[in-house]
């Protein structure tokens, strides 16, 4: 049962305006479709120019925190150590971060851009060189700043300032007390509904992967919409069984198993395939995305004309990883307490991008090769049938298919689960005032609108649907990222400044340090008082 003292006014905002959204798209499903449509289309036509400016921003934000002078400060006291090991740690970024994905778009994305690549001719070696370049650059530096920049700030402000585990918490710097008042709530509000859209497109995703898996696997099963909704329906049930056991068991196990079957699945695959060319295309295509690393990020096509690829691709994946972000950034920085501003960037940044370049040089390359020696068979079932398919066609030609294919469907299952028990979790952390353990009843009511936004979306749209509404409440939410980044960097400096001084009065004699310590008494009481207001300490 809910506790209804536990909830906060945000929950009820929430759960009143998602619930409007559902009864619409339940009762009027062409005009959802239509009505999305058409914002979607004025976001992305008028304002594809600062999404790219926008996680520019983020990249050279991380870079800044990385080699910049605030790289030592802890996300907790000093002497606090790092909750979870490095293993379980990676776990949780991979699961978190983008596991459904990677798993979905693994074949997809590079054989989609052999054959409509953004410049090369198709079907070419030049295709094949570009499509993997560009599929590294959807997936490389860009998501995973996005998610540092706001995990760092709420783990900043919570671990190493006791503040409440929400996005409002990050803005007191900038706007004070209010950071508590109505403007916090609409704060809050805005993150719970870009959360809830973010984890319905990957619930999508992940169910309507599942249903290809199960058709391509038993005959007697259809790739139907009405099969999406039950594998919706069973896998609700599951991570609401998960929800209840907690981020340390649920949570944990799962993500343990997830890198696992990953890992698992991609040895197979790179041990049965072109292994050396493999290797060759990772290196190649690590290289190329750090060579035009630039011109791809700020690269608008202004005088070619052609907004074709960028739309469809580019500015669509930058939405998507702003609109995943409270999300993934909440539990992110749910999960790092005690490591450093540099250990932390690093490793939300560095390892998640290596992985991903190796993960598509080995299922991009081995999709090539098993397309090509099928007459392109597995690019005409995704133009016949979805994108969804592209993962279970090319597994279908492996030996041990059946068993593999298998796995594939548990690995997907695996992500689903853990991806939506996370999201209630976070969901449940910004509804209850921050609470880092919250409630069993608020993730189970917060599991049941999940599954209902994503039955809803896939019934008036499909995937599409589900895109297009992540996509706009994505808009308002790099708005306020925007803001979140300049408090961060407000608070740091001063905090930094206040290390300073601390240090080198350490080092002069007493009459020095008497002079400065009225100085420094001063600055940290202005420093604390822009911070926002500590918790009791409980959860700590």
């Amino acid at each position: 049962m809910i506790k209804f003292k536990a909830v906060t006014s945000v929950f009820w905002v929430s759960i009143a305006l998602i619930s409007v959204f559902i009864i619409w798209g339940a009762f009027f499903p062409t005009n959802v479709d239509y009505v999305l449509g058409l914002v979607d289309g004025f976001i992305s036509e008028t304002f594809g120019w600062f999404y790219l400016l926008v996680t520019t921003g983020f990249v050279l934000l991380a870079l800044f925190l990385i080699f910049g002078p605030y790289g030592k400060i802890k996300l907790g006291k000093p002497d606090d150590k790092p909750e979870y090991s490095y293993f379980t740690w990676f776990a949780f970024l991979f699961t978190a971060g983008m596991g459904v994905g990677l798993v979905f778009y693994g074949v997809t994305e590079p054989l989609t851009h052999y054959y409509s690549p953004p410049s090369a001719d198709p079907e070419t070696i030049a295709a094949a060189e570009q499509s993997m370049q560009y599929t590294l650059f959807h997936w490389g530096f860009h998501p995973w700043a996005t998610y540092a920049v706001l995990a760092l700030t709420l783990a900043y402000f919570k671990f190493r300032h006791r503040a409440p585990a929400l996005i409002s918490s990050a803005f007191a710097p900038l706007i004070g007390a209010r950071s508590k008042g109505g403007l916090g709530v609409a704060i809050d509000t805005l993150a719970v509904f870009a959360t809830v859209f973010g984890i319905a497109t990957s619930l999508g995703l992940g169910a309507t992967q599942i249903t290809a898996g199960l058709s391509f696997t038993f005959e007697g099963i259809p790739n139907t919409l009405a099969t999406n909704l039950i594998v919706i329906l069973v896998i609700t049930v599951l991570f609401m069984l998960s929800a209840t056991t907690g981020i340390n068991r649920g949570i944990r196990y799962m993500s343990w198993l997830n890198i696992i079957l990953a890992i698992g699945l991609m040895a197979f695959v790179f041990i049965l395939g072109s292994s050396v060319q493999m290797i060759e295309s990772f290196t190649t295509t690590l290289g190329n995305y750090i060579q035009n690393l630039p011109s791809m990020t700020l690269g608008m096509n202004a005088f070619e004309g052609d907004r074709g690829f960028l739309d469809a691709w580019t500015l669509f994946y930058w939405a998507w990883w702003i609109g995943w972000s409270p999300f993934v950034g909440t539990f992110i920085a749910r999960v790092s307490r005690g490591r450093t501003i540099r250990e932390f960037v690093l490793g939300v940044t560095a390892i998640p991008v290596i992985f991903s370049a190796f993960w598509f040089s080995v299922f991009g390359i081995a999709g090539f090769e098993t397309n090509t020696a099928q007459g392109g068979a597995i690019h005409q079932l995704m133009s016949e049938i979805g994108n969804e398919v592209a993962l279970f066609a090319f597994l279908e030609s492996q030996p041990m298919a059946a068993v593999v294919m298998g796995v594939a469907v548990l690995l997907i299952a695996s992500f689903f689960v853990t991806s939506a028990d996370s999201g209630t979790f976070v969901l449940g952390m910004l509804t209850t005032g921050g609470k880092l353990n919250p409630g069993t009843g608020v993730k189970l009511v917060w599991g049941v609108i999940l599954a209902g936004t994503a039955a809803v979306l896939l019934w008036s749209g499909g995937l599409k649907a589900l895109e297009m509404a992540m996509l706009i409440a994505a808009f308002p939410f790099a708005i306020l990222m925007i803001f979140m980044c300049f408090s961060l960097l407000k608070a740091l400096k001063s905090e930094h400044g206040i290390l300073q001084m601390e240090s080198r009065q350490r080092q002069h004699d007493p009459k020095f340090r008497e002079k400065q310590q009225k100085e420094l008494r001063k600055m940290r009481k202005g420093f604390e008082e822009s911070l926002p207001d500590a918790e009791d300490g409980k959860e700590l």
